[in-house]
């Protein structure tokens, strides 16, 4: 199945071509927060910079996207029927860009003071959630253009999701029990950090259900 095929009988290549450049998006939003954390990590100011400006720059074009998308479903009432689910699909990939800029903006912000033991276990919880919203984007391609292989992308988003979880209470958990060193205030401020980065993968979770529900309705 094409991915027009959702569309009206009259197929429109810009709104084809804007839905697939929106998900490399996420894709390119990803890497760079993928790299950004990384970069704080090991103080590399100024590719962290770096980071920061390709960071607003896609945020800016999603946005700019999205709107296109909508523009278009709202234009066309032979989408009555399916264009809700696909507003709600884009508002939870939205959520996932708005949540990598606000890390890297609250990273560079609030500069937390990430103990060197911690670096490791820090660059792996961001890399699950990366992993997680990199999972959504072959499943959200897979709606539009193969919906029969959608479950089988959006089964790997639960995987990294649930090992992301573990991997930031095992943070959480080394914190609180394990460095005495640190005052209560600096085990508070690496516990939100964490958190943060876990909250990635469960916006990635959210698109993930909402395209099995997506995927369920057009079965039936």
């Amino acid at each position: 199945m094409k991915l027009s095929s959702i569309f009206s009988t009259k197929k429109t290549e810009s709104a084809i071509k804007a839905i697939d450049r929106l998900l490399n998006t996420v894709d390119g939003s990803v890497q760079v927060f993928r790299e950004g954390v990384k970069n704080y990590l090991y103080a590399d100011s100024e590719a962290f910079k770096s980071n920061l400006a390709s960071m607003a720059t896609l945020e800016s074009e999603a946005g700019a996207l999205r709107r296109e998308i909508e523009t278009y479903l709202y234009s066309r009432g032979s989408l009555l029927r399916s264009r809700g689910d696909i507003m709600r699909l884009l508002e939870r990939i939205d959520h996932i860009i708005g949540i990598i800029s606000s890390d890297l903006i609250q990273f560079e912000i609030e500069t937390p003071k990430i103990p060197s033991v911690l670096r490791k276990e820090f660059v792996k919880l961001s890399e699950l959630a990366a992993m997680a919203v990199e999972s959504c984007i072959p499943g959200a391609k897979a709606y539009f253009e193969s919906p029969g292989a959608v479950s089988e992308e959006i089964d790997k988003v639960y995987f990294y999701d649930k090992e992301a979880t573990k991997l930031a209470q095992s943070i959480k958990r080394t914190v609180f029990h394990d460095m005495n060193e640190l005052k209560l205030s600096e085990k508070f401020h690496l516990r939100y950090f964490a958190l943060h980065i876990e909250d990635l993968s469960n916006a990635a979770m959210k698109v993930a259900e909402q395209l099995s529900v997506m995927n369920i309705k057009r079965n039936l």
